[in-house]
């Protein structure tokens, strides 16, 4: 055996994967390391079309299913793997028959094929997907179909810290990143501990490896400049006092009390791209003064991914500021989004998109476009309000001014009433705009022709507009 080939080999062995190339497309698959907890409720396999099945490692995460008031923490299946072109995938549900499956997100349009007690489905790009056997979603697949790595660092460099295939732990339960360097995770990796950026500039986190599930808040980003995350599994990954952060293709799923899953505080210039949460409180924050963290948040993205709340709210703004010194939280973008689920009972934590103004927050210039919102099981569409929560704030938030609810469709029958409402004549909601906003396929607009000249048009979509309230239109 040359040299060359030599060097192919070790280079594969470092990132514990098997790669198959059939023309330009290419597949990534990692071993999970002995002693790492696994599910064998399903039995995962992939493969290029015409090439052999692979089989991919199902590890065990958990979920919170709340019934009535009591949250219980249930096993459930994570799987992951790379690919380029087009990937079959075969699972296999190892508890019994099959009667019925589905592969969410439903935008995605995947139609699997059933036989026994297998199915099967074609990927022809990546993507985050929750696999449903039996309307089971608490035993369910997660899957993360990743886009093949397309920038491996040098793991010889000085500026590289490479966690290769294996269990990792750290005596102190923590990794602290520092600047200038490069963690890479790699696949078939499993961190039993916190993974911090702190007080850092320039820092990257990368890789195709796993936090382990049974780490609290396994991503952070705290007071950092220049930071980027892409490509690992955690329960959380929060982010405060920070600017200009990338957090990529990241997944997150948590089980536990108040676990929620990408929190920003006190933060600028913060975009989420291609993220996956399923968590067990809000899935995505944004927040000013909190947690030890000080000063307005803006310029927020999040685009092209996909929120679960098991528990409270799948995107949830405004509660949290600086009472004595009022703050604005500004320019926040939610572009392109599948909400698969909500389950909030408590009526005060409702709402898939929802801005609640505490702490004397204005928040202002805030924009969901192409949000695509499934059957959930309990909650609102929408709630827009400013209000005191003695709980959790000090004093009512200003104002909420300027939001653009474009392109929002909701294809369900258990929404609960939405809720815009201001506070006072001091402190308003205003300027909101609603464009085609369609409800199991029906258009709301202001000018519809089923609509009474007496109705409030958001009486047609369940949308109670209330006192304090201005300028609120519903175009097509």
């Amino acid at each position: 055996m040359n040299r060359r080939i030599l060097c192919i080999v070790a280079a594969l062995m470092w990132l514990g994967m098997a790669a198959v190339h059939a023309g330009e497309g290419k597949l990534e698959v990692w071993k999970a390391p002995e002693g790492v907890a696994l599910n064998d409720n399903f039995t995962v396999k992939v493969r290029q079309p015409g090439k052999d099945w692979q089989e991919v490692s199902s590890y065990l995460v958990k979920v919170d299913k709340v019934e009535g008031t009591k949250h219980n923490a249930l096993p459930s299946s994570m799987a992951t793997f790379g690919f380029d072109g087009t990937v079959e995938v075969s699972v296999t549900y190892n508890k019994g028959e099959i009667h019925e499956a589905c592969v969410r997100p439903a935008s995605r349009e995947i139609v699997p094929e059933v036989d026994g007690r297998t199915l099967t489905f074609t990927l022809d790009r990546p993507g985050n997907f929750s696999v449903e056997v039996n309307g089971d979603i608490f035993n369910n697949l997660h899957l993360f179909a990743n886009p093949v790595e397309t920038e491996v660092p040098d793991r010889n460099s000085e500026d590289v810290i490479w966690f290769g295939p294996g269990i990792h732990t750290f005596e102190s339960g923590v990794f602290r990143i520092p600047s200038g360097k490069t963690a890479y995770v790699a696949g078939g990796a499993v961190i039993k501990g916190q993974l911090v950026i702190e007080n850092a500039e320039n820092v990257r986190l990368m890789g195709r490896g796993i936090v382990d599930h049974t780490v609290k808040m396994g991503i952070q980003v705290c007071n950092s400049k220049n930071v980027y995350v892409e490509g690992l599994f955690a329960t959380q990954c929060a982010t405060g006092g920070s600017e200009n952060v990338t957090i990529r293709n990241v997944k997150s799923i948590s089980y536990y009390g108040w676990g929620d899953g990408m929190n920003i505080f006190a933060s600028r210039h913060v975009l989420f791209d291609g993220v996956f949460c399923r968590n067990s409180d809000d899935c995505t924050t944004v927040y000013g003064t909190r947690k030890g963290f000080a000063g307005a948040s803006h310029d927020i993205t999040m685009q092209h991914s996909v929120l679960w709340a098991d528990v409270a709210h799948p995107i949830f703004i405004g509660i949290h500021g600086n009472t004595e010194k009022p703050e604005v939280l500004e320019n926040l973008n939610y572009v392109d989004i599948d909400i698969l689920d909500h389950k909030e009972m408590q009526l005060n934590y409702q709402g898939c998109m929802a801005i609640n103004a505490g702490d004397n927050n204005l928040i202002r210039n805030v924009r969901f476009e192409n949000i695509r919102i499934e059957n959930f099981r309990q909650g609102q569409l929408l709630n827009l309000r400013i209000f005191y929560n003695e709980k959790y704030c000090t004093a009512p938030g200003r104002g909420i001014e300027n939001v653009l609810f474009k392109d929002i469709t909701y294809t369900g029958d258990r929404a609960e009433v939405s809720i815009i409402e201001g506070y006072n004549e001091e402190r308003k909601v205003k300027n909101i705009r609603f464009k085609n906003l369609k409800i199991n396929g029906k258009v709301i607009s202001d000018d519809m022709p089923e609509k009474p000249k007496w109705y409030h048009t958001g009486d047609m979509a369940r949308i109670y507009v209330g006192p304090h309230v201005e300028n609120v239109t519903f175009e097509k």
